[in-house]
């Protein structure tokens, strides 16, 4: 899969993710603890994701990395362990 792909579907990933759980980018930003305006740039493609974002995001929608990135098509939860909690 080309480059440019994976990031067209690790945008529209985190935008689906938000949106099929009814949240707003605010409410995203907020716990990401960035601003709605950088959220929202993360959405459009205009900035990349740090790499921390994208690990908080999978803990808060409960999916793998492999999914948001676009490397898999399964919304595998992680499991946690002790030391996570």
């Amino acid at each position: 899969m080309k480059a440019e792909n994976l990031t067209h579907t690790y945008i529209s990933r985190i935008r689906n993710l938000r949106e099929d759980h009814d949240k707003s980018q605010q409410e995203v930003a907020d716990y990401l603890g960035t601003s709605q305006t950088m959220y929202a740039r993360y959405e459009r493609g205009a900035n990349e994701m740090p790499v921390r974002h994208i690990i908080a995001l999978c803990k808060y929608y409960h999916v793998s990395a492999d999914y948001i990135l676009g490397l898999s098509d399964i919304k595998q939860p992680i499991n946690h362990t002790k030391s996570d909690v």
